[in-house]
C-alpha cells in the first residue's frame, strides 16, 4: 500500500523536489547565522533558474531575502526582469517586499512551506496577491513540507534564545 503524506499529495514530484532544495538552502542560511529561509525559482518548463537563501545579516542589507536573491539570479540568467510562467518555492510565506517583487516579475505561482504569522502577505496578515487593483495576480499554494520548515524555524529561534541567555549570564 502506498503511504501518501497528506502535505505532499496535492503537489507534483517537481514541486516536492524544488521545495526540498529550498529547505536545503534554508539550512545553509541557518549555518550562516541567518533566519533559515530558502527559495528556488523554476521557469515555465520546470527548469531551475534561480535559488537563494536569507543573507540580510551577512550582507547588512534588508533586501537580501531568499526570494529576492533567487529573483536576482533568475532575471540575470534570463536577461529579463519578467519571468512569465515561473514558479517560486520558498520555505516561509513571503513578506510584502518579496511578494511585491514577485508580482512585478510576473511570477505565475508561489508555493510556500509554512506561514509567517507576523509578516506574511499571502494569507497570514494580508492576502496581497488577491488585491483587485493589482494588474497581476499570482497563484499561491502552501503547506508543502510545512512541518519540516516550521520545525527548522522553531529550532533556529530556540537556539538563538539560548545563545542570548548564555551571553547575558556570562556578563
Amino acid at each position: 500500500m502506498l503511504d501518501i503524506n497528506p502535505s505532499t499529495a496535492e503537489f507534483s514530484t517537481t514541486d516536492q523536489q524544488a521545495m526540498q532544495l529550498a529547505l536545503q538552502l534554508a539550512q545553509r542560511a541557518w549555518q550562516a547565522g541567518e533566519v533559515p529561509v530558502g527559495a528556488v525559482l523554476l521557469d515555465a518548463a520546470g527548469q531551475l533558474i534561480g535559488e537563494g537563501y536569507n543573507q540580510v545579516i551577512t550582507r547588512s542589507d534588508p533586501t537580501w531575502h531568499a526570494e529576492i536573491v533567487a529573483l536576482r539570479q533568475a532575471t540575470a540568467q534570463q536577461h529579463n526582469y519578467r519571468l512569465p510562467g515561473a514558479q517560486l518555492f520558498v520555505s516561509l510565506e513571503p513578506c510584502m517586499m518579496c511578494l511585491g517583487a514577485l508580482l512585478h516579475a510576473r511570477v505565475a505561482r508561489v508555493v510556500y512551506a509554512t506561514a509567517d504569522p507576523k509578516t506574511g502577505v499571502c494569507g497570514s496578515q494580508l492576502a496581497l496577491h488577491e488585491h483587485p487593483v493589482l494588474n497581476h495576480q499570482t497563484q499561491i499554494q502552501s503547506g508543502l513540507y510545512q512541518d519540516q520548515a516550521a520545525e527548522m524555524l522553531r529550532a533556529f529561534f530556540k537556539e538563538r534564545r539560548q545563545l542570548a541567555k548564555q551571553r547575558k549570564q556570562a556578563l
